[in-house]
């Protein structure tokens, strides 16, 4: 044999799985379609936000968290609800999910402090859910940023393998695709695949295809974590849910060119189980990158609650569709207008206060570990990278005046879709709420409520303020378009990550981890993310799939 385990892709899941396999003896083969340079795939560009569960960095900002909370609020967004028959679809997603949550409230941040790991003091607070205790969203911040963002999760892992290849113990194969799962006597025992072409292209960027060779090694376990469909834009059209209805024509793409979901076909042809191919979590605050890395390079915005959301139309989005508050909720809602973009309507000081971008290099301070430059995020005036997208980005307008930001919305989609006099009276009646501390508009009270955690009223939630007094201004709108992320579905495993065929029972020699397993079980989520749960599911997945690997 080439190895005892080979690792298929060479993400945060495979570093993971990799990591732990040397660590245990075992010889390794990674192989990955990009360069070998560039380990760490998807994650490496992430801002690195980690779920946590009663954390230190809770407790000192005033949270009370606690276990029977955190899985309150997973099965209550998860919404599992394929659990009748044999091997029903989230008979091991609902496992997993148990799994996970018990290990975020216990050894999840020892076992990554352990590792050089460490955390921003202040704990964000992402999807804060639909308004209901038992249903989708987080009843307290629960989002740890990485302090190094995601290239700081990534680097203790490959720090391992670099020392692993080094002696010997790892081969690292980069610029190896896989087209096929080598089986003997009904065992996986292997993979081949192409040779792709060196084109010295920069980690992310699209790099050829071109093949120059071919490839077969063999193992005595595969281990399969390539990753999900996001940047495969016809696949997402072909399982886009009838639930969030159509699928849009115009979407910005959040993920690299490589997570195209190329190996989930080529486990099923091994004997794997895919399910739940129906769910998947794109944004609604997706922007073109003024610079991008890839195709349809697009940023997520990371808002505060304060933005006015708005239709193609100009209409106010209804409660709980809120900036923050419950992506697939706002996307569903957004489907059904039968328009592919929708409108924040703000202030320079919310986006002063309030806009952050997802990203490990939208977020050079947190990348770089720079204290003083953290600090720089309080001082009067937009953060570097926001206030680069207000010069450069092609879908920020501002203005003076409601008339001239109308004008200046209508033209840049080419159609006359937004209404001067409607927005005018809109934000009116918005201001005149501000007269007392309390009031029926939900927004303006989410708003009040936000900044009653000392989190928020900190860095993240501006005071509120009279959109309309010159004082605030200029007015600032940003069209926004659906941003592809991530699956949510995936290869069925059991909670050793051994992949299971249609009868429920274990591919021999195969196991999946990460996003190609739905983060674990084949949908750990269920419907809805709780944010900061990606990265910890591949740590935690690759973590169970090395560990039985080795064993195996």
């Amino acid at each position: 044999m080439d190895a005892d385990v080979i690792v298929v892709g060479a993400g945060l899941a495979g570093l993971v799985a990799t990591a732990e396999l040397v660590e245990a003896g075992r010889r390794v083969v990674l192989v990955d379609q990009e360069s070998a340079e560039h380990l760490g795939g998807q994650a490496w560009w992430s801002f690195g936000g980690i779920f946590l569960v009663d954390s230190p960095e809770q407790r000192r900002m005033g949270i009370h968290d606690s276990l029977d909370l955190a899985w309150q609020d997973w099965s209550g967004s998860a919404g599992f609800d394929r659990l009748e028959g044999p091997h029903a679809e989230d008979e091991w997603g609902s496992r997993w999910a148990r799994a996970y949550v018990e290990w975020a409230a216990g050894e999840k941040r020892a076992w990554l402090h352990g590792k050089g790991i460490r955390f921003f003091p202040v704990v964000g607070w992402a999807e804060r859910g639909d308004g209901t205790a038992t249903g989708h969203g987080n009843s307290v911040p629960r989002f740890h940023i990485t302090w190094g963002t995601g290239p700081g999760v990534v680097a203790p892992f490959e720090a391992v393998c670099r020392a692993a290849e080094s002696e010997g113990r790892l081969t690292v194969l980069g610029r190896h695709k896989v087209t096929g799962l080598v089986t003997t006597d009904g065992a996986v025992s292997g993979v081949r695949g192409d040779r792709l072409a060196a084109d010295g292209a920069g980690r992310a960027v699209a790099s050829t295809r071109s093949v120059v060779g071919e490839f077969e090694l063999s193992a005595g376990a595969v281990v399969v974590t390539s990753g999900g469909v996001g940047a495969n834009l016809d696949l997402i059209r072909e399982y886009w849910p009838d639930r969030l209805g159509a699928p849009p024509e115009d979407l910005v793409v959040g993920v690299p060119a490589f997570v195209d979901g190329s190996m989930l076909p080529i486990s099923e042809a091994a004997g794997a189980r895919v399910v739940n191919r129906d769910r998947m979590w794109h944004y609604t605050e997706g922007i073109a990158n003024h610079s991008p890395v890839w195709p349809a390079h697009g940023i997520r915005i990371l808002p505060g609650p304060s933005s006015l959301w708005l239709d193609a139309d100009g209409h106010r989005l209804p409660a709980p569709c809120y900036p923050g508050f419950d992506t697939l909720g706002t996307l569903a809602h957004l489907r059904a207008t039968g328009h592919d973009h929708s409108w924040f309507v703000l202030t320079q000081k919310v986006i002063e206060k309030e806009f952050a971008l997802s990203g490990s290099e939208q977020n050079p301070d947190l990348t770089g570990k720079s204290v003083k430059q953290v600090l720089g995020r309080v001082r009067k005036g937009a953060p570097g990278p926001v206030q680069r997208f207000l010069d450069d980005g092609e879908d920020f307008v501002s203005a003076g005046t409601v008339p001239e930001l109308v004008a200046a919305m209508n033209a840049l989609v080419g159609q006359d879709r937004i209404d001067p006099a409607r927005l005018q009276g809109m934000l009116e009646a918005r201001d005149r709420e501000l007269a007392n501390p309390f009031g029926k508009d939900a927004q303006l009270a989410a708003i009040r409520a936000a900044r009653a955690y000392r989190g928020d009223k900190l860095i993240r939630t501006a005071p509120p303020h009279a959109f309309l007094d010159p004082d605030n201004g200029p007015l600032i709108a940003v069209r926004l378009r659906t941003l592809t992320r991530k699956t949510l579905g995936g290869i069925q495993t059991d909670l050793d990550s051994r992949a299971l065929d249609s009868d429920g029972s274990p591919v021999p020699g195969l196991y999946a981890a990460g996003e190609v397993a739905g983060f674990g079980g084949g949908g750990v989520h269920g419907y809805n993310s709780l944010e900061g749960t990606f990265l910890g599911g591949c740590l935690f997945s690759g973590r169970a799939a090395g560990r039985a690997a080795a064993g195996s």
